[in-house]
């Protein structure tokens, strides 16, 4: 079926196409030349420095689930067969952490939250996503920019799986924010009306994060 046969009020395509003929949320080289594309504060690494809150969760193939729910019209509970069974996607972003890293050219495959949100199909409530993961870490963003054009729900990192330790075996790509919004380990994804802090948010962080503004700590 194509996009035209898809009824406008049952999927996302309306705000596909108003998003495409905005160009919003393009980051890193496809959307500023080289000489912007480093956000302010930030320096370049080659490798992928670590951070968590302490724990590693280990997460087998066999029990990982993926629960959404709240403003959807239908609620999801994918195993990891059901979730490899989505379209997957490919795309290559940048990631800028709000601890002052940048790493650019970052190849990632998995299920565009775009494709994902169309099989939950949010409703005219839903206006922000919370996060939650397997090591119990929260964090919150607009619906719009969970639906990013570049954002994805990722799997594989440079052609392989998603190592333990950068959140694997799946974790959330959303390279026009600080990394800290790119839950890890992520296990629910709940779609809600007004905006609610997250783990970092109640803890002085700025609530949306937009590496180019510096939006690091609440007061920025």
């Amino acid at each position: 079926m194509s996009d035209d046969q898809i009824p406008a009020d049952s999927k996302l395509t309306t705000s596909k196409r108003r998003w495409a003929a905005e160009g919003k949320f393009l980051t890193g080289r496809i959307s500023r030349a080289e000489t912007e594309r480093l956000p302010p504060g930030q320096h370049l690494v080659k490798n992928w420095p670590v951070l968590d809150l302490g724990e590693q969760p280990q997460i087998s193939l066999s029990s990982w689930r993926l629960d959404v729910f709240g403003f959807v019209e239908k609620r999801l509970s994918l195993d990891w067969s059901a979730f490899q069974a989505i379209e997957q996607s490919t795309y290559v972003s940048d990631i800028h952490c709000v601890t002052t890293w940048s790493r650019y050219d970052n190849r990632w495959e998995g299920v565009s939250t775009r494709d994902f949100l169309d099989l939950a199909m949010p409703t005219a409530e839903a206006q922000h996503v919370l996060l939650t993961s397997y090591d119990g870490y929260t964090t919150n963003l607009p619906l719009a920019d969970f639906a990013a054009e570049d954002a994805i729900l990722a799997t594989a990192w440079e052609g392989q799986p998603l190592t333990r330790e950068h959140g694997g075996p799946m974790r959330l790509v959303v390279p026009h924010l600080y990394f800290w919004k790119s839950a890890k380990w992520l296990s629910r994804i709940e779609l809600i009306g007004a905006d609610r802090a997250g783990f970092w948010e109640k803890n002085g962080y700025h609530m949306y994060g937009d590496p180019w503004r510096e939006q690091r700590y609440s007061d920025d």
